[in-house]
């Protein structure tokens, strides 16, 4: 493949995105970014300038890929507890059981104190995913008439609930059970201001049979 394809910058940034959740971003070189990748050191320097460069695209990746699995999560769903659910679920589900999100975006926040290129990046998805779930909260505010007295804040300490039990999940393996996800979700809804006894998300909660 041409190293001019307009394709290979994304996929230059995927490869690099796959080795660090595996790996962290120090053990991992630009000689096997380019090999995940199937193209050359030379053609590398093509799209990327250094390390940090590329850090830069796979958090960009990482961003899109994010916003794409909401999308598509989201995409059959009209009702807008059942949507605000769903969204909690994918996010618990990610936090929780997959240990490739936790060891890459804990490398970032340890970047975020170095490099101001990721931070701001990481400000802006930030901004965006708390867009997101404002929207998510407002509607059901509409449909349920269940006022959430501060929805900014509510969002803000939810997110940041998320993350503690993103870091929990690397030594509490039990936080993997599917009553346990179903509990924090339920936790997560508390936050935002929609109590477990509200009708609709009682009738949209997964069963002990629903995939």
């Amino acid at each position: 493949m041409p190293r001019s394809a307009p394709e290979m910058p994304g996929r230059l940034a995927q490869s690099a995105f796959q080795l660090f959740s595996e790996r962290g971003f120090e053990a991992v070189t630009l000689d096997q970014i380019a090999a995940r990748a199937g193209v050359t050191k030379g053609s590398f320097y093509s799209h990327f300038k250094s390390k940090q460069d590329i850090i830069r695209g796979a958090c960009a990746h990482y961003y899109r890929s994010y916003q794409r699995r909401v999308h598509e999560a989201l995409a059959p769903l009209s009702d807008p507890t059942q949507r605000l659910r769903r969204v909690l679920e994918l996010s618990v589900r990610t936090c929780v059981l997959d240990r490739g999100n936790r060891v890459f975006t804990t490398e970032i926040f340890a970047l975020l104190l170095q490099d101001e290129e990721v931070r701001r990046g990481w400000m802006q998805f930030y901004d965006t995913v708390r867009e997101m779930y404002l929207g998510l909260v407002h509607a059901v505010q509409v449909a349920e008439r269940e006022p959430v007295p501060d929805p900014r804040r509510a969002v803000d300490l939810m997110l940041a609930a998320m993350e503690g039990i993103k870091m929990r999940a690397a030594f509490e393996p039990q936080l993997g059970d599917r009553c346990e996800q179903e509990a924090i979700v339920s936790d997560l809804l508390r936050i935002l201001g929609f109590p477990l006894s509200s009708p609709s998300f009682a009738s949209s909660a997964p069963t002990q049979d629903s995939k």
